[in-house]
């Protein structure tokens, strides 16, 4: 039979009897045309009662260790029940936890956050995926879970279902992975505040990365590094009850995102003075706009109480300061403008940015020590720009390097 897919189920498209057996109808057409790998996660809400269960029991006094092998039960019980669903409609299934021998998810021992071990995953996969495949089986394997080298259950933080199904994608080398949600797909935006939101067909995994990073939830950024760029992928309904159905299909990743870069041109920073400037509507509009009529690109904007900083191409800078006076000389809030530095932007990115507290002091006091003085620092959810002189630019992105190296 030619054709392979990976079919990771959301928690809400399991909450329930009707659902699994809904979902398990959906792979059964399927494997009529296509081998299938199924990969679930735990029912609704399960892993979060797990949680809260944990935690109220023990007064909090649980070990991460332990609180792992209590997340698991969610999604092994999932597991159970899709492969005795998919039995009842006469298909050999077979649900793999991390109980099992055919267990193929290899991770390290760092409980609550563990990384994905590709080589010796890859090993399990074709020894014991590959043979269940072709002897026309259904593995039904748990999202979320892993099992480190002693045999101890471990899981891979947030987004890990959907971690799980590109690892097994690419290491099957499937023709495609489905993700299936309770939306349409990834939307222009949230459908529930703006009724014209519209479906996208398509979008990169840059692109997606990037949106996830900022507050959409139905993909976490993590999972996308392991998305094979050769694998195709879409996101669909689980209403359509068809894994044939459209949806919004993922493309890429075109390169794996780079944890520091250094610009190679050199930067400058333009600066207008006055009054208000952070509570006046418009103030950065009449600024940037004619710059952008003049083709003059904008790497960073910096504002404060009664200044704001735009960051523009060295080359560019006298130019970019001819034009912004005008705005200055004719607007009542502003009132000089100036031009200084020749500076490197290096740009550090990270998913842990997001949620773990002191990575900024992290990544400042090892440039501190090494006498260098940062100009200015730009910050969004997963990124962190720094603008140093540009005789520091070269060092200073080899320490960052360094610790971001540390950080993992």
């Amino acid at each position: 039979m030619a054709g392979l897919i990976v079919v990771k189920f959301g928690g809400s498209t399991l909450d329930g009897a009707g659902r699994i057996r809904k979902a398990a109808e959906c792979v059964a057409k399927e494997v009529k045309k296509r081998r299938v790998v199924v990969v679930v996660s735990a029912m609704g809400e399960t892993t979060d009662h797990l949680i809260a269960l944990s935690r109220e029991a023990t007064g909090g006094k649980i070990s991460p260790k332990e609180l792992d092998g209590i997340m698991g039960m969610g999604e092994m019980l999932s597991a159970k029940l899709f492969s005795a669903a998919l039995s009842s409609l006469g298909l050999k299934a077979r649900a793999l936890t991390p109980e099992s021998a055919e267990w193929p998810i290899v991770t390290d021992s760092n409980h609550g956050n563990a990384k994905v071990n590709l080589p010796a995953t890859r090993e399990r996969v074709k020894k014991f995926l590959e043979p269940m495949l072709e002897r026309g089986e259904v593995p039904v394997v748990c999202g979320f879970l892993g099992r480190d080298p002693a045999g101890n259950l471990t899981t891979l933080g947030r987004g890990g279902s959907d971690i799980t199904a590109f690892v097994l994608s690419s290491c099957l080398k499937a023709d495609e992975t489905i993700i299936v949600t309770d939306v349409d797909g990834i939307m222009s935006t949230d459908p529930s505040l703006v009724k014209e939101a519209r479906l996208l067909p398509r979008i990169t995994a840059e692109e997606l990365r990037d949106l996830a990073r900022f507050g959409m939830r139905k993909l976490h950024p993590r999972a996308l590094d392991f998305k094979d760029p050769e694998v195709k992928a879409k996101i669909i309904n689980f209403r359509h009850g068809d894994l044939s159905a459209e949806g919004t299909e993922i493309v890429g990743p075109t390169s794996r995102p780079v944890s520091v870069r250094l610009h190679e041109e050199p930067l400058t920073m333009v600066t207008v003075v006055g009054e208000n400037m952070q509570t006046t509507p418009g103030i950065l509009s009449k600024a940037v706009s004619p710059l952008s009529r003049r083709a003059i690109n904008i790497y960073g904007v910096s504002i404060g109480p009664r200044s704001f900083s735009i960051y523009v191409k060295e080359e560019e800078g006298e130019r970019a300061l001819k034009i912004l006076h005008r705005s200055v000389v004719a607007d009542k809030h502003m009132k000089s403008v100036t031009k200084a530095g020749k500076l490197a932007l290096i740009v550090c990115e990270s998913e842990k940015f997001i949620d773990t507290p002191g990575m900024i002091a992290k990544l400042t006091q090892p440039l501190a020590k090494e006498g260098i003085n940062i100009v200015e620092m730009m910050t969004s959810r997963a990124s962190i720009s720094f603008l140093l002189d540009w005789e520091n630019g070269k060092r200073g992105a080899e320490i960052l390097e360094r610790v971001m190296e540390e950080i993992g």
